[in-house]
């Protein structure tokens, strides 16, 4: 997930023909205008969270309290509020570079691109999803693949194609959304032969400084047999806060210790 000029980059990169069988051309305008609508969902010249993330393993559960900052879109800050033996952690990304301060052994460790790629917290979420500037209209090439009912509700899916310069990790994204209100229902991610890797559903929309958005984000990686695993991860913003000042100085390495 990755999102232009400032916003929490939680995660955060969005993406879904019945009986009307409605195909557009591939790039088209408007689709690309609505995913990056959708995409910009918890954009703005700046903004705060507080986030708790739940992570549902087959034997155990585990509860993380975070907050997020975010300004100009490259700067984003997460501080990890609980549980205590991991209270203090926090991410800081500048630009391109990203660090991380360990509490226990007193340290900042600047992290290879590679680490952004790998689970957080033990969680379904990777670093990426959580600081990646999102540039979905950027990287892929969208279209339109599905107008109609599902579940009873009216929706579009836009499915994205990686550009020929893009260097991305997925072969395939797909975005489902509302057509009532252009909210994200479900992103689907897929490698590059084409098989399901993991989904993100959203849901509990509420109207938050002003904004409406999806307040809840579970995120399942799919088994070896592209089913559902049992594992997951589920998001819940408790509040977000757009256009309040933020010092520059919060996105300073100096200010990665608590």
């Amino acid at each position: 997930m990755r999102w232009p000029k400032g916003g929490v980059a939680i995660c955060l990169g969005l993406l879904w023909l019945s009986l009307g069988l409605v195909s557009r051309a591939a790039n088209d305008q408007q689709a690309r205008e609505i995913v990056d609508r959708v995409a910009r969902l918890f954009i703005s010249q700046s903004s705060s969270a507080t986030v708790d993330m739940q992570i549902t393993k087959e034997d155990s559960q585990r509860k993380i309290l975070m907050q997020f900052w975010s300004l100009g879109g490259s700067n984003i800050l997460v501080r990890i509020r609980s549980p205590q033996e991991d209270a203090g952690t926090a991410i800081l990304k500048v630009g391109n570079q990203t660090w991380c301060y360990l509490p226990k052994a007193n340290r900042t460790v600047k992290m290879p691109a590679s680490m952004l790629m790998t689970p957080w917290m033990g969680s379904d979420f990777t670093l990426n999803d959580l600081v990646k500037e999102s540039s979905l209209t950027n990287d892929y090439v969208i279209a339109t693949t599905f107008e109609g009912k599902r579940d009873g509700v009216e929706v579009t899916e836009y499915t994205l194609t990686p550009g020929r310069a893009a260097v991305v990790v997925w072969g395939k994204i797909t975005l489902e959304i509302r057509q009532a209100d252009q909210m994200p229902v479900r992103q689907r991610y897929y490698d590059e032969d084409g098989k399901l890797v993991r989904e993100l559903s959203f849901s509990d929309y509420r109207t938050m400084s002003g904004r409406l958005i999806p307040t809840c984000l579970v995120m399942q990686s799919m088994d070896k047999g592209g089913k559902k695993a049992v594992e997951q991860t589920t998001i819940t913003y408790e509040n977000i806060v757009f256009d309040e000042p933020i010092s520059d100085d919060t996105f300073s390495r100096r200010n990665l210790k608590p």
